[in-house]
């Protein structure tokens, strides 16, 4: 078994709370801690203010979350010069800190680079499993539309060097989507992605991949949305054409 993530947890309770000296420190944060070696997960962000269950601990103001590689990984962290010029330039004021160090397993056992699962964009701060089917994202000059999900075969089980990959993927629920380009254009590191059209329809990309892999009695669902695409229609169709008592022998849309 692999060196489990030493994840690394700081909560900042602030003499000067206010949202000027919380974005200080978060810049600071971003700025000094975001790039030593060995991390694989970085995040940073103020408290969030509409979490008011009795079990939420709200006694700090800023909150930092970082997981490293290995325990090595933070130790060098923790008496690098540019981790320390971040304490010298913010202790000052820093009326409470409580660290919580934990160590965690990994389901993989190794980081993810961007990419490894053969995907064309990486996305940050939104979902692509909970878009829905013909929403339009802008990103960059270019418009892009969710089309469908993305299914998993034994190719994914060879790039991650696991044949039990596809399974534990599908069980995850993260399939991933396909997206149809709609105005070409440039996109580029570091682009916003803005949702720019929401059709008027719940079905989203995790419930196109749910009713593939599960739940096919729902498979009507997916010949009352316009911009399904063919295949999948012809797929949903051909389904419901096949007798309840006889498992389907419609081929599926396509994998990977």
């Amino acid at each position: 078994m692999s060196e489990p993530l030493l994840a690394h947890n700081v909560y900042f309770a602030l003499t000067d709370n206010s949202q000027a000296a919380q974005a200080r420190l978060i810049t600071d944060c971003k700025k000094y801690l975001s790039k030593h070696a060995g991390i694989v997960f970085f995040a940073v962000g103020s408290l969030a203010k509409d979490l008011c269950r009795p079990v939420n601990d709200r006694d700090f103001d800023v909150g930092l979350h970082i997981a490293f590689q290995t325990q090595a990984n933070h130790d060098a962290y923790q008496v690098h010069p540019l981790h320390e010029q971040f304490v010298a330039d913010n202790k000052s004021n820093w009326k409470k800190v409580r660290v919580f160090d934990s160590a965690v397993e990994q389901e993989i056992g190794r980081a993810l680079a961007a990419g490894e699962f053969g995907e064309n964009l990486t996305t940050e701060g939104i979902d692509p499993n909970k878009a829905l089917v013909g929403e339009r994202w802008q990103i960059g000059t270019t418009v892009l539309e969710v089309s469908e999900s993305r299914i998993p075969c034994w190719r994914l089980g060879v790039r991650m060097n696991d044949k039990m990959f596809p399974r534990r993927f599908t069980e995850a629920l993260r399939p991933g989507t396909y997206l149809r380009i709609v105005v070409e254009g440039d996109v580029g590191a570091g682009d916003e992605i803005r949702v720019v059209e929401r059709p008027d329809h719940d079905l989203t990309i995790r419930d196109v991949f749910r009713i593939y892999t599960s739940d096919r009695d729902e498979a009507d669902r997916l010949l009352a949305v316009p911009r399904m695409s063919e295949s999948w229609k012809r797929w949903a169709h051909d389904l419901l054409q096949k007798t309840k008592d006889r498992p389907s022998e419609a081929a599926g849309p396509g994998c990977c």
